[in-house]
């Protein structure tokens, strides 16, 4: 590889490191030396996923790959900071460690706290302290905007109730859904784009917290539907396939009974 590293058997996370700066050094690869926090965004994303993918099916040697190519782009952006001097990757070790230390008083120092539930709130109490957040709203506008829309809203949701200003139970949650639809028809009939808009997303916000009174998790909810539509879309197609049609040329009822068909045979195969 050139310089002075020296090939092993086996390599640590210093080797890591040490392979990424002579990547992103002047005789390093032409790729790695051009690339920015900004080009190489969407990669961190994708590893991600991938590695969630991999925990989906509970699959150790790919999460260990895939947790790795995380790793990769953590120690990637962090060599960017290393070369304008603002910090390396021991710097972002000890500022987790830290984090974790602080963040954990009923472990390393004398709070005494029993259940995981008390964890997990004193942990958004120390994090709200740390972060200087004195009000609900700031809790909630310190959540990424980046993050995907469901996720992104469950977690607003979730940190308005610990903040005391959203908690309702089930049936009123589908109560809301119920209105939120109504005004959706009213949308409709009125023929306004921007208000079907704004009620759609009233909609699927009024969705997600339901979900969550029924302690389900919404992310998931909607990847389990997705994938019982691929499922019904493959069944119809065979099941036109059979009568010598295409899908695409069916339309009104009897594309409505293909669907039901379809919806049958899927369930029958998963029965």
């Amino acid at each position: 590889m050139g310089n002075d590293f020296v090939k092993k058997e086996r390599y640590s996370i210093e080797d890591l490191t040490k392979i990424m700066s002579l990547l992103r050094s002047e005789n390093g690869c032409p790729w790695d030396k051009e690339q920015t926090h900004e080009s190489i965004r969407k990669n961190f994303i994708e590893e991600t996923y991938e590695a969630v993918e991999a925990i989906d099916c509970n699959d150790p040697e790919m999460l260990r790959e895939e947790l790795g190519d995380v790793l990769l782009q953590v120690v990637f952006h962090t060599q960017m900071e290393k070369e304008k001097g603002n910090f390396d990757f021991d710097d972002v070790c000890d500022g987790i460690c830290k984090k974790l230390i602080v963040r954990h008083p009923h472990i390393f120092g004398d709070e005494k706290i029993g259940e995981a539930r008390e964890v997990a709130n004193r942990w958004d109490e120390i994090k709200k302290e740390t972060k200087g957040q004195k009000t609900g709203s700031e809790t909630l506008r310190a959540v990424p905007k980046q993050l995907p829309a469901l996720m992104r809203c469950a977690k607003l949701q979730q940190r308005a109730e610990k903040s005391g200003g959203y908690r309702f139970d089930t049936a009123w949650s589908l109560r809301k859904l119920e209105e939120e639809i109504s005004e959706l028809r009213e949308a409709i009939v009125s023929n306004n784009a921007l208000r079907c808009g704004e009620e759609v997303g009233d909609i699927l916000f009024s969705a997600v917290y339901l979900a969550r009174t029924l302690d389900l998790e919404p992310e998931e909810c909607l990847t389990a539907s997705s994938e019982k539509f691929i499922r019904r879309f493959a069944a119809a197609e065979e099941i036109a396939a059979e009568r010598e049609k295409e899908i695409s040329d069916i339309r009104g009822e009897e594309l409505s009974a293909l669907w039901q068909e379809a919806k049958e045979k899927t369930v029958k195969k998963r029965g």
